[in-house]
């Protein structure tokens, strides 16, 4: 995770030369993704030779359906935060069709062969159904209007223009920055990462400098709460939540986070963050409009839908 996505790419490619998903036309649904151990592709008539073995799934507790309400909470807050970090990853977000809906094909892997209800999208949602995909409307309006994640360039991690903040930092539950050697500890579970939003070092068209919030996204792996001490920032500013995928509803993300005690990352979640100014009243984003980008931005690369 030290390298920069730069490193991985072509010399003198862009991070929307990338194609980022998690799932695809082959494999499991997102849904089942986290509902799901092994495959299930008996339908197939093939005595479930078919399809691959290797699926990097969890079924969070229990093989399929259930109505175990803890199985079902940690599925959903799985669900969020594979496709939060799809969508806030630089380059292009290819999202497979039905994953926004809570789509899937009871286990199989590999449904080609079906025309019907097993691979067709149910577009009567109920209402889990609707509050994902009010939650995944929501982090794409959130991609589509924060100029840090739609850089040109990819990230340099050091000081732009003279100033103290780098353009990327990784921070630690303590609030400091994270120390090399942390990244070879195998207990670690949970760290920060801060965008800053006036160090993009770009400019636009127009030859502007492109400025944008600073952002920090909190992620933890581990099962359990972890208390995580936000950065410091400048006198006047605080730190507003704009959402934790622990909150299913998005319309109860948006907050002032408490600042005189550590944040209560919930275990297995993420986080996003940014920083206001203190007399800013906290703001919902309204997910169901367009979200129009800044004058001085350029249109943002898309968002791919993957037909099945």
């Amino acid at each position: 995770m030290r390298r920069a996505p730069s490193d991985l790419t072509r010399c003198g490619r862009r991070p929307y030369a990338s194609i980022n998903f998690v799932t695809c036309h082959d494999g499991f649904t997102l849904r089942d993704l986290v509902s799901y151990n092994d495959k299930h592709n008996q339908a197939n008539g093939e005595e479930n030779r078919d399809g691959t073995d290797d699926n990097a799934s969890w079924n969070c507790g229990a093989e399929g359906p259930t109505d175990d309400a803890a199985v079902r909470a940690l599925r959903g807050r799985q669900r969020r935060n594979l496709m939060a970090t799809l969508l806030l990853s630089q380059g292009v977000p290819m999202i497979c069709a039905g994953d926004e809906l809570g789509h899937s094909q009871k286990g199989n892997n590999n449904a080609y062969c079906h025309d019907g209800e097993l691979t067709w999208l149910d577009w009567t949602l109920d209402a889990e159904g609707k509050e994902y995909l009010e939650f995944v409307r929501h982090v794409i309006a959130l991609r589509r209007s924060q100029p840090v994640f739609q850089r040109r360039t990819f990230f340099q991690g050091r000081n732009i223009r003279g100033g103290g903040i780098t353009d990327i930092s990784w921070i630690s539950p303590s609030g400091g920055e994270m120390a090399d050697a942390a990244w070879d500890e195998g207990f670690v579970r949970c760290l920060g990462v801060r965008l800053a939003g006036d160090r993009i070092g770009e400019l636009n068209e127009l030859g502007e400098r492109i400025v944008g919030d600073t952002l920090l996204i909190l992620l933890n792996g581990h099962h359990e709460e972890i208390p995580f001490v936000l950065p410091v920032h400048q006198p006047g500013q605080r730190w507003e939540r704009l959402f934790d995928t622990a909150v299913p509803a998005s319309s109860e993300a948006a907050s002032p986070a408490a600042e005189d005690r550590p944040y209560a990352l919930q275990g297995r979640s993420l986080a996003v963050l940014r920083v206001i100014s203190k007399g800013t009243a906290p703001t919902v984003q309204d997910t169901g409009r367009t979200v129009e980008l800044p004058p001085q931005l350029p249109p943002p690369p898309p968002v791919v839908v993957a037909a099945k």
